[in-house]
């Protein structure tokens, strides 16, 4: 069961990530880039770690989104006509070499990996939402009102950029 779930997931997410790069019109890719989002929580789901999957749909698949949906109305991008991809030799081999390099690491983990050693890892010996709740609160505290403060910033400036008169 896990495995078909997997490999369902598996399909929607490739062809989701194919479509974001794909698309000439950016809301169409910023909509597949959502679809992408909510399979990579699925796969949360699937490795028991349910508060990641909700906290990453909340804050990818919600928050950052709509701030990419935002931006791309805000600045009025529109599609390019006529602007073709176009791939040289470097590009293709550099290309080439990294596919290859993800092949054999791939391989190198699941078909070379030691009897035992593939799998998932050991339960944690609390829940996995009390853990999370006492790093942030605790070690991670300052990070994460730093990185609040930065996203304060940053939408304060956004919205500066977007009052600006255009001359």
């Amino acid at each position: 069961m896990e495995w078909g779930i997997f490999v369902a997931l598996t399909a929607v997410t490739v062809g989701s990530a194919l479509a974001v790069i794909v698309h000439r019109n950016p809301i169409y890719s910023a909509i597949a880039l959502v679809v992408t989002f909510l399979c990579l929580g699925g796969y949360y789901i699937l490795l028991q770690a349910q508060l990641v999957a909700a906290v990453h749909v909340i804050i990818y698949a919600g928050a950052i989104m709509v701030l990419f949906l935002f931006v791309i109305m805000l600045l009025d991008v529109r599609r390019e006509e006529g602007s073709r991809l176009q791939v040289g030799g470097v590009q293709f081999l550099l290309g080439t070499a990294a596919g290859t390099a993800l092949l054999l690491l791939l391989w190198a983990v699941v078909v070379a990996a030691p009897e035992g050693t593939v799998g998932p890892p050991p339960p944690l010996p609390r829940g996995n939402t009390q853990a999370v709740g006492q790093l942030l609160f605790t070690r991670y505290l300052l990070p994460f009102e730093l990185t609040s403060l930065i996203l304060l910033v940053a939408m304060v400036g956004a919205l500066i950029l977007a009052k600006r008169k255009v001359e």
